[in-house]
C-alpha cells in the first residue's frame, strides 16, 4: 500500500524519474541519492544573477561601460568616493531608472522561480507552476478588485505613477490562496492516484474561471483602471524604489520558510505515509508552504502583472542539471530565477526599442515550447 505512492513521488519529484523511489521498500526508510548544494553551482548562480544585473544596467536606449557602471554603484556605497567616469546624466540612468528596474527584476524572478520549486515539491508535479495552477490568475484576479473598489486608487498608480498600493497584495495574497486551494480541490477529484495532467487541468479550468472575473471587473471599471490592461501583460515599473521596498519582506519571508522546510520537500517526495512514519508532519508541511509560496506570488504579481512560465522553467531546468533534490533546487532557483527575471526585462525594453514588449510576452514565448516538452516527456516517462 506504501510502494505505488513512493513510485507516484519519484515519477513527480524527479521530473519523470523514479530516482527517489528507487530504495523504497516495503518496511524500510526511503532512499534518496545523496545531494547537496556544491559550491560551484552556487558560483554559477551568484555569477548568472551579476552578469544579469551588469546587463540590464548597461544596455538600453544608453549605452553605457560595465567598468563605469560598477564604479557608479560603489560610489553608492556609504564611506566610499570613487569616480566613476559618467556623466550626471548617465548617472541619473543607472542610479535613478535601470537600477531600481533592475533590483525589481531580480527579486520577481527569485520569487517566482522559488514559488513554482515549491509548488513542484508540494504537488510531486514537475509542471506544477503558479501561472498553470491558476495562483498567478487568482492573485491578479484580487489585485483587480481591490482596485477597482478603491476608486482613490488610480490606475496610474499601478503602472507609472508612486507605485502599487501596499493593500494591493493582500488582496492579490488572498485570491491566490483561494485559487490554489479550488486547483488542489478539483485535482483531488482525479483520484488518490491522479496523474499531473488532472491537476494541470483543474489549474486551467482555475486559471480561466479567474480571468473571466477579472476581464468583467475591467469592463465594469474601465474608466478607473484600463490602463491595467498592460499591468496584465507583465512588466517592472521605473518608478522608483517604492515596488522594490514593498515586494522585498515578502520574498525574504518566503525565501527564509521554504529554503528552512526544503529538506522537509525531500521527504514528503516519497509519499505522506513513508513521510509520516519518519516523523515528518506533511499537512502542516504543506499547508505552511502553500501559504507562503502563495504569499510570495501573491506579491510578485501584485508589483509586476502575469507573468508566466518562470517558475516551470527555471526549477525544471536546475532539477535536470544540477539534481533532484530540493535542497539543491529551491536556492539554485532562486539565483537562475532572478538571472532569467533580469535578462527576460532586458530583451522586453531592447528587442523593439524605443518601444517595449510586454515581459509576459518574453516568458511566455520561450516558456511555451518548454512547457510542451516537459509535458511530452512526463507522459512518455510516466
Amino acid at each position: 500500500m506504501t510502494v505505488a505512492p513512493a513510485k507516484a513521488a519519484g515519477n513527480d519529484a524527479a521530473g519523470g524519474k523514479s530516482a527517489p523511489a528507487a530504495g523504497v521498500r516495503r518496511g524500510q526508510a526511503p532512499h534518496r541519492r545523496p545531494e547537496r548544494l556544491s559550491v560551484g553551482w552556487l558560483l554559477a548562480g551568484v555569477l548568472a544573477v551579476t552578469i544579469a544585473a551588469l546587463a540590464g544596467l548597461a544596455l538600453g536606449p544608453v549605452r553605457l561601460g560595465p567598468l563605469g557602471i560598477v564604479r557608479q554603484l560603489l560610489d553608492l556605497v556609504p564611506g566610499v568616493d570613487i569616480h566613476s567616469g559618467l556623466s550626471t546624466r548617465e548617472a541619473a540612468i543607472v542610479t535613478d531608472l535601470r537600477l531600481p528596474r533592475v533590483c525589481l527584476g531580480l527579486l520577481v524572478g527569485a520569487t517566482l522561480a522559488m514559488a513554482g520549486g515549491t509548488y513542484q515539491g508540494m504537488f510531486r508535479n514537475p509542471l506544477a507552476d503558479p501561472y498553470l495552477l491558476g495562483v498567478a490568475a487568482g492573485a491578479g484576479m484580487g489585485a483587480t478588485a481591490a482596485i477597482a473598489a478603491e476608486h482613490g486608487f488610480a490606475a496610474t498608480e499601478i503602472t507609472g505613477g508612486p507605485g502599487t498600493p501596499v493593500l494591493v497584495p493582500l488582496a492579490a495574497f488572498a485570491g491566490a490562496l483561494l485559487a490554489v486551494l479550488l486547483t488542489y480541490l478539483l485535482g483531488a477529484t482525479g483520484g488518490r492516484y491522479r496523474t499531473p495532467a488532472v491537476l494541470i487541468l483543474a489549474g486551467v479550468a482555475v486559471t480561466s474561471f479567474f480571468t473571466a472575473i477579472q476581464g468583467y471587473l475591467q469592463q465594469r471599471y474601465a474608466q478607473t483602471i484600463r490602463e491595467v490592461y498592460t499591468w496584465i501583460m507583465g512588466r517592472l515599473t521605473t518608478a522608483g524604489w517604492h515596488d522594490v521596498l514593498l515586494l522585498l519582506p515578502y520574498t525574504v519571508l518566503m525565501a527564509i520558510v521554504v529554503l528552512a522546510l526544503r529538506r522537509q520537500l525531500d521527504v514528503l517526495s516519497v509519499g505522506d505515509e513513508e513521510a509520516a512514519s519518519l516523523g515528518a508532519h506533511p499537512t502542516r508541511i504543506r499547508y505552511t508552504l502553500i501559504v507562503v509560496a502563495s504569499l510570495g506570488t501573491a506579491a510578485a504579481v501584485s508589483v509586476s502583472g502575469l507573468i508566466g512560465f518562470v517558475g516551470l522553467i527555471v526549477p525544471h531546468t536546475v532539477r535536470l542539471l544540477a539534481g533532484s533534490s530540493y535542497r539543491v533546487i529551491l536556492p539554485l532557483s532562486m539565483l537562475f530565477g532572478a538571472a532569467f527575471m533580469a535578462l527576460a526585462d532586458l530583451a522586453a525594453r531592447t528587442v523593439l526599442a524605443p518601444a517595449e514588449i510586454p515581459i509576459g510576452v518574453v516568458t511566455a514565448f520561450l516558456g511555451a515550447p518548454f512547457f510542451i516538452v516537459v509535458l511530452r516527456t512526463t507522459r512518455r516517462l510516466r
